[in-house]
């Protein structure tokens, strides 16, 4: 999710605040989003930022260079302290600052952290260290603050602390059809969905109330249909974004940029990220060519007109055989018409990228690949 990168500079930063954190981490699934960009060895990437995870995680796939842009100063702050943690401290001290792991020394990691940090971002890190010390680098934002609010007061007045955790007791795919409809869907679990996830509620606590303008139909009621799919379609065991949202931290299983396995690599590559505040158009004026974009959600933030203009800005700063990876949640957004000759959709990447996604918000995800 992402209304900070900013397709239509005009249209998004004229109707929303952008000197907060809105994401302190990424809630799209970096496992999805590099299988999709495919082989981009020594190629150049766009992406957008939020929080920095998912560009961190492009790193993995061993490019020339990711350029990363963001509307948000915040946002960007965001990612220039997880780079200056990749660099100071060990992986598990990282865990515990970003908050997957418990921890009592999160001020002391920060202030290490902190030294590497240019003066401005210091002092941005700074006076939010005691929600640092409590939530960790990544639920500090917005739309964490919703998700705590979610799972420390209302959850509980649904589900017992034992439901919540046989959620993340792996089971085959029958025994957790049977636990969903037997002792999780309860008629108070269906009330919380429709109040709290409601637009309004989301609007007021969690993403800005601006970019619901294009939005038809209830929040509520796609929330409950995608939860229904990470719970039984996929092992909500191997899901980290499903299990932060019901118990405030990861469990076994981490987002792409966070693992052990990934991290030696991705700390020796810090020095490819390429970080620029400002709009998508601005990449675009530059005259640059990339070979994949990520592009999160930001397709969803602007009206049909604004959309096809910047998608064909886009495909202008592409190379052939670039690929083009979002995600839609409830605004359906795919290749403009006036662009269909020069734009193939590769179905199957999308269809293997849906049946992994653990990221469960989204109703659709869109790889399309330049002619």
């Amino acid at each position: 999710m992402n209304e900070h990168a900013g397709g239509s500079k005009a249209q998004i930063a004229g109707r929303a605040s952008f000197d907060t954190i809105r994401y302190a981490q990424l809630w799209e699934d970096g496992d999805v989003l590099v299988h999709a960009l495919g082989k981009q060895r020594a190629k150049t990437l766009v992406s957008i930022c939020s929080a920095g995870d998912n560009a961190l995680a492009m790193l993995t796939l061993d490019p020339a260079r990711v350029v990363v842009i963001d509307l948000s100063p915040a946002q960007i702050a965001c990612l220039s302290i997880r780079i200056a943690a990749f660099r100071v401290l060990s992986h598990a001290e990282l865990l515990e600052l970003l908050g997957a792991r418990p921890s009592v020394r999160r001020g002391e990691l920060l202030e290490r952290v902190a030294r590497d940090l240019e003066p401005e971002d210091q002092s941005f890190w700074a006076v939010r260290r005691k929600e640092i010390e409590k939530h960790g680098l990544g639920g500090v934002g917005r739309f964490e603050n919703y998700f705590r609010i979610f799972s420390r007061f209302l959850l509980p007045l649904a589900q017992s602390r034992a439901t919540i955790n046989e959620v993340f007791v792996s089971k085959e795919r029958p025994a957790r059809r049977a636990f969903f409809e037997h002792d999780w869907n309860n008629w108070r679990w269906r009330l919380l969905l429709k109040v709290f996830f409601s637009n309004f509620v989301m609007g007021r606590l969690g993403r800005d109330p601006a970019f619901f303008a294009y939005v038809r139909g209830s929040l509520a009621d796609h929330v409950a249909r995608r939860i229904e799919h990470a719970a039984v379609d996929l092992d909500p065991s191997e899901n980290p974004y499903l299990h932060w949202i019901l118990k405030g931290t990861n469990g076994a299983a981490l987002p792409l940029p966070w693992r052990e396995e990934h991290f030696e690599t991705i700390r020796s590559r810090l020095g490819r990220l390429d970080i620029r505040c400002g709009s998508l158009e601005a990449f675009v004026a530059t005259g640059e060519k990339a070979d994949g974009f990520n592009l999160s959600d930001i397709f969803e933030y602007m009206d049909e007109e604004v959309f096809s203009a910047v998608y064909g800005s886009i495909l202008d700063a592409a190379n052939p055989q670039a690929r083009l990876v979002y995600w839609n949640m409830m605004v359906p957004r795919r290749v403009p018409d006036a662009f269909n000759s020069r734009i193939q959709t590769l179905s199957e990447v999308e269809q293997s990228g849906r049946a992994m996604d653990k990221a469960f918000f989204y109703s659709d995800f869109v790889v399309e690949q330049v002619k």
